[in-house]
């Protein structure tokens, strides 16, 4: 059996919700899968922006939000669903969800303090509401379809905004409300992202949130596979913008997919297939708009690996944009113990994610995201020594597992970058990806180089798959 995840653009209008109904059925003839939804692209930013109207009071601005979800929604019943008697029943589930967003609005805007607490109250409306019609839309064209309130499973800490699930309390609820269910030959539809307090107060799960409840699910469920259904034919060479010929990857291990999410690149964020890492279960990244293209599967099965031309020297290139690169250089650090941790407990003070770290006798260069420094932090930095400060850069990461086992790598990416400037280089301490940093001009060009130097002839051989639609 099969998590399926979709995510905003693959349920943000009827026409793609439909899309994703088919393949949902069509996984259905073959198991029973577990549905878990993000709220429809664009949503949840409006529901932040309700929330932040709220905050500072300005309730008519938030009402006329409130008014476009409310229009977005029915619109989509009003399509999806082609039953005035049907209709009838689901619009008002919807205005009774919607009846509660504006109770809170008018709570917050009360009160004029919006918490942690209260944004994941308002983020939560999103998936609320596009799982509730998504599943109606299911049961309208005849699909056994049930709706389950995913905050009665994923129950988590109080850390809101960034919550965590109560493993035991979680696969408890799993085994008592989804598995039977699915038992019964039941579809069900639920939410990602979201997840509650043992108090019952509502609570988010932070970045990925759906990937990591999609995960999280799959794990507690044993699944066979979990699949990421999104707009793009699974993870790509290079960003398509940057390098048109850029094409899907076949297969790559879950390292590989950490280090790319970790460097910039567009791909499930490693935090949130850890579950599927730790039972080794395969993550399909897939295209809801080309179904039946194969996409990219993420796995550590040595068998799976070796039936799929796993290797490659290179899997991706990944690029980091609006980063600065901070240099120290002080001659304390000559045989100094301790000078690394002094540096980086100012960095870590001032709530300033270290991405990128280069060092030589005397100095010390890092990538941080390109951001206004507080004099304060400067300040700090600059009582170890010199300070120097290059905003406008790019990082530029080759990743791949077979770096670790291959000669020349070094030779090839610098060969191939002869004609760029790069302010910084730096080997990965998994020693699964070497990165340079480039200013942001210099990013197409580097990428184009490096495509070109490892993306054509037998380096690609059998590992990768043309995007549908580009054959």
């Amino acid at each position: 059996m099969a998590v399926m995840k979709f995510g905003g653009t693959s349920v943000g209008t009827a026409r793609a919700m439909q899309q994703a109904i088919s393949i949902v059925a069509r996984e259905a003839e073959l198991s029973t899968p577990l549905v878990v939804l993000s709220a429809c692209s664009g949503i949840t930013n409006t529901l932040l922006k309700i929330a932040d109207a709220s905050g500072r009071g300005s309730l008519d601005e938030a009402m006329a939000l409130v008014g476009e979800v409310r229009s977005h929604h029915i619109g989509l019943v009003r399509e999806l669903i082609p039953s005035a008697e049907s209709q009838a029943v689901l619009i008002p589930r919807i205005e009774e969800l919607l009846s509660r967003l504006e109770l809170l609005v008018k709570g917050v805007e009360i009160v004029g303090e919006l918490t942690e607490r209260s944004r994941d109250m308002f983020c939560s409306f999103g998936e609320l509401l596009s799982t509730t019609v998504f599943a109606a839309a299911m049961q309208a064209a005849g699909h056994r379809a049930e709706w389950v309130d995913v905050r009665t499973v994923m129950v988590t800490d109080d850390h809101f905004g960034f919550a965590r699930p109560i493993l035991k309390e979680c696969m408890a609820n799993t085994e008592q409300i989804i598995r039977p269910l699915q038992r019964a030959g039941t579809t069900v539809v639920t939410q990602g992202y979201i997840g509650r307090t043992e108090d019952g107060r509502t609570t988010t799960l932070g970045r990925g949130g759906s990937d990591l409840s999609a995960a999280l699910l799959g794990a507690w469920l044993h699944e066979s596979q979990i699949q990421i259904w999104t707009d793009v034919d699974g993870v790509m060479t290079c960003d398509p913008r940057i390098v048109p010929e850029a094409r899907s990857i076949r297969v790559m291990t879950f390292s590989e997919a950490a280090e790319l999410a970790y460097l910039g690149a567009k791909v499930l964020h490693p935090d949130t297939i850890a579950p599927a890492v730790e039972k080794n279960i395969p993550v399909f990244v897939l295209n809801t708009w080309h179904p039946d293209a194969r996409g990219t599967v993420i796995t550590n099965d040595p068998e799976r690996l070796s039936g799929m031309s796993y290797g490659g020297l290179v899997k991706s290139i990944a690029v980091k944009k609006g980063q600065s690169i901070i240099n120290v250089r002080s001659n304390r650090m000559l045989g100094r113990h301790g000078f690394m941790n002094e540096l980086f407990n100012v960095f870590a003070r001032y709530r300033v994610s270290v991405e990128m770290i280069s060092t030589s006798e005397v100095s010390v260069s890092v990538t941080v995201e390109d951001a206004p420094f507080s004099q304060e932090l400067l300040g700090e930095l600059r009582e170890f020594g010199q300070v120097d400060i290059e905003h406008g850069v790019a990082t530029v990461s080759v990743v791949g597992d077979n770096l670790r086992m291959s000669k020349g790598v070094a030779g090839r990416i610098f060969g191939a970058l002869a004609e760029v400037n790069l302010r910084m280089i730096s080997q990965g301490a998994s020693e699964i990806n070497v990165g340079v940093v480039v200013g942001l001009h210099d990013v197409p060009v580097a990428v184009s180089a490096l495509h070109r130097e490892f993306f054509s002839g037998d380096d690609a051989a059998g590992i990768f798959e043309v995007p549908a639609g580009k054959a």
